[in-house]
């Protein structure tokens, strides 16, 4: 894999980081971190421009969070419920929704770094749910930020171990995602209790009447 992003990254430079910044957003499979980090270290290495490489990085970001909420926002739960047929995707839109529904714009922010797999889903979830676009965008603009600044810095400043901290980055982005989940999943647990609770003190007008 390292071997391949290499050649392309050699071949095709900023061009190639662009398209599959773009591409990832859409829940496509494709290593764009790593391909940052390799765009990184050739910059460091005076091969490429930072510059055209972190503009790629963050433009292919953008747009493909764009076009992510664009399909959302005109296929609406149609398109998730077709998207949520298979198993894998289902969870993984679960967690989704759970994320954008309790934290909303900051929900989306959160995805394009700090737990960056859940991110294409996201999107599609902001735009079918009709989170606003406003809200979203601005989100979603500041957290490429940090994404592409994160993993193009990482490229430059060990450009000579980049698939030691690719493989370091991928654990860490993994942890983040399940301590996220198990989160999620105490406040849903937390919510069920106090409904429980709160239907089981509320007054039963039955027993008023019978007195």
């Amino acid at each position: 894999m390292t071997e391949t992003v290499f050649a392309l990254v050699t071949a095709w430079g900023p061009l190639v980081i662009f398209a599959s910044a773009f591409l990832s957003c859409l829940a496509l499979p494709i290593p764009t971190s790593l391909m940052m980090l390799t765009g990184g270290a050739f910059a460091a290495a005076g091969d490429l421009s930072l510059w055209q490489v972190v503009a790629a990085a963050w433009i292919g970001a953008v747009l493909g969070d764009q076009t992510g909420y664009t399909i959302g926002r005109f296929g609406g739960s149609a398109l998730v419920e077709r998207l949520a047929r298979a198993p894998a995707r289902a969870a993984v839109l679960a967690r989704a929704r759970d994320l954008v529904d309790r934290r909303g714009g900051i929900g989306v922010f959160l995805s394009t770094w700090a737990v960056a797999p859940l991110g294409p889903w996201v999107n599609f979830i902001a735009g079918a749910t009709g989170l606003s676009w406003v809200r979203f965008t601005v989100a979603d603009v500041i957290g490429e930020v940090i994404w592409v600044t994160l993993y193009t810095g990482l490229g430059q400043i060990f450009a000579s171990n980049i698939t030691l901290v690719a493989d370091a980055m991928s654990d860490i982005v993994g942890l983040t995602v399940a301590l996220v989940v198990a989160f999620a999943a105490a406040l849903w647990i937390r919510a069920v209790l106090r409904a429980q609770k709160a239907r089981g003190t509320r007054p039963d007008p039955t027993a008023a009447e019978a007195g």
